[in-house]
């Protein structure tokens, strides 16, 4: 079986490129399913497009799952990856245990997973590949049904 990297590990060998386009997938503390609760969910869709309106990236694709996100990004500017998903987490953790009244919870695992696209990668092919998770996890029978999700190319 083999291991995948937790924490800390994640970040050896990140590199931020200027408008590279990258997959990032962060979980949330314990798998815990935090985002079934739309309006939880919808703070994390907030948080997506609040780093596209300052220019910070460019969202081209998300699906904020019960448990975990997929974000398709293309970096911004002068931009830290890890520095623009660190600030993503941090404002929605916050506005989440405000909703529930909650300081301090843990809302994200530590951590994230990257993937820079390579030129021969499809983007939009991505793109349907990050939006049909809730088919895939049989959350709905149509990606129509799934509130939490966006791509450009539609």
């Amino acid at each position: 079986m083999q291991n995948f990297p937790h924490g800390s590990e994640l970040r050896k060998g990140r590199v931020s490129i200027e408008h590279q386009v990258y997959l990032v997938t962060s979980a949330t503390c314990n798998r815990q399913r935090l985002f079934q609760d739309l309006n939880a969910g919808r703070t994390v869709v907030k948080a997506l497009r609040y780093a596209s309106d300052t220019g910070k990236a460019e969202t081209l694709a998300y699906v904020v799952m019960p448990d975990h996100i997929h974000w398709l990004l293309s970096l911004g500017d002068n931009v830290a990856l890890s520095r623009l998903v660190g600030d993503m987490k941090r404002h929605s953790a916050r506005r989440i245990n405000g909703l529930n009244s909650v300081a301090g919870r843990c809302v994200w695992q530590q951590g994230f997973h990257d993937h820079a696209l390579r030129s021969d990668e499809s983007l939009p092919a991505v793109a349907r590949y990050i939006i049909a998770n809730p088919l895939r996890a049989n959350l709905v029978d149509r990606i129509g049904d799934y509130p939490l999700w966006d791509a450009v190319w539609l």
